[in-house]
């Protein structure tokens, strides 16, 4: 009897963990070239479902303007900064080139794929670079990565959609949103990316013009249909899903037909998501480079160090226990300063080296451990101060990383 009593125990407990525990999946979804001010002006009626399930948060692109971070507020730099979770300086993506990228930065596709190598990753996408380029589908860089659907080069199908009038691209938009609803709907890709252009293209033809907010009318009503298969899946499975819109920059204040520069509303951005801030994000300018901590702790993805150090953003929907560092220099010192948000002890390490640039490990050395609520630490330097410093602040649910450079 005790037993048999035993038994039922046990199988309540695995069916209530078990069976219960929703499978997570994420949809991210860039619109390209839309200013903060553009969407807060108007009545976008997907966006706003979105923004009523969960939130929205003015962001910037662009890193930090003036400083080792600063990007340009290029197309392919956008997508990147979302994609890896770095500012240009790390990832090596200036323009829509691509010529280069610096692939020692993984992406969030990576980060996924070498954690759970039999999870499912999606592209949908109305330009082919973004796959072959950014993500580096089959490069030894990458470790051959391999996307498990991909949707995309439409541009270069000009029999099927004829560059012979300018809303061509729109046309494409429409059969991404389409594929990417349909494979969400029947396949369900535990990380999805879905591009939209013809925002941009809009904005680069008319600027601040009614074509412009008819195209992102058009793209509401495409990340509508993207979100219908998300509830979809939700009401006919255990599963939990995280959508995420952004755009990858802003346009130019005096006619909105050109961006690259680093002004104020070139620089904006902004993140729609179904699920709730954080409650440290009110007290500083959230960014696009936290988008990749966000998935990746919303999909339990365990990234290691050597990448987890040189993180630029942090997770806007999970615990965080520092925030905002800043580090200065005076007489042969640090002087390191951050926001808290916890109580626990953090700690503080160092490195005078780069290697992660060339795919190496740095070293790291404990400067010490300090009061997380104190917010600040003064370490002496006993040694010739250094061009270059990695300073990174540890707590107990996140890291944060902060360069100082000797520009003497």
């Amino acid at each position: 009897m005790i037993k048999n009593y035993l038994f039922v125990l046990l199988n309540l407990a695995f069916i209530t963990t078990g069976y219960s525990q929703k499978e997570r999946k994420v949809v991210f979804i860039i619109a390209d070239g839309i200013s903060a001010d553009v969407i807060e002006q108007h009545d976008f009626p997907n966006l706003t479902k979105i923004k009523e399930a969960g939130s929205y948060i003015r962001a910037f692109q662009g890193g930090e303007k003036g400083d080792y971070s600063q990007s340009p507020t290029i197309s392919a730099v956008g997508y990147n900064n979302v994609l890896t979770g770095v500012w240009f300086n790390k990832h090596n993506v200036p323009d829509n080139a691509i010529t280069d990228p610096n692939y020692n930065y993984p992406t969030v596709f990576r980060l996924l794929k070498d954690a759970y190598p039999n999870k499912k990753i999606a592209i949908f996408s109305s330009w082919e670079d973004n796959r072959t380029k950014l993500l580096g589908e089959g490069l030894k860089e990458t470790g051959k990565l391999k996307l498990d659907f991909a949707f995309d080069g439409y541009e270069l199908d000009k029999d099927r959609f004829p560059h012979t009038h300018y809303s061509f691209m729109n046309d494409i938009d429409a059969l991404v949103a389409e594929k990417a609803a349909q494979t969400i709907r029947e396949e369900a890709p535990d990380l999805s990316w879905v591009y939209f252009q013809y925002t941009d293209d809009m904005g680069h033809r008319f600027g601040d013009s009614p074509e412009f907010l008819a195209a992102i009318q058009d793209m509401d009503r495409r990340v509508g249909t993207i979100w219908e298969a998300i509830e979809d899946r939700e009401k006919s499975h255990n599963e939990e899903w995280l959508i995420i819109v952004t755009t990858d920059h802003g346009r130019d204040e005096g006619s909105g037909k050109g961006h690259g520069g680093q002004s104020d509303r070139q620089r904006s951005a902004w993140i729609f998501s179904n699920k709730k801030l954080n409650e440290s994000t009110p007290w500083r300018t959230a960014s696009v480079v936290d988008i990749l901590p966000s998935i990746t702790s919303f999909l339990s993805i365990d990234i290691p160090k050597e990448t987890l150090f040189e993180l630029d953003g942090y997770s806007l929907i999970s615990d965080l226990s520092v925030i905002d560092p800043k580090v200065n220099y005076f007489q042969d010192t640090l002087d390191i300063t951050w926001i808290p948000n916890d109580s626990d002890d953090v700690k503080i390490w160092g490195s005078v080296t780069n290697n992660k640039k060339t795919g190496g490990e740095d070293t790291y050395t404990l400067l010490g451990t300090y009061p997380n609520s104190d917010g600040c630490a003064v370490i002496p330097i006993n040694q010739k101060i250094n061009s270059f410093y990695k300073i990174v602040i540890e707590g107990t649910n996140n890291s944060i990383n902060r360069w100082f450079i000797n520009k003497k």
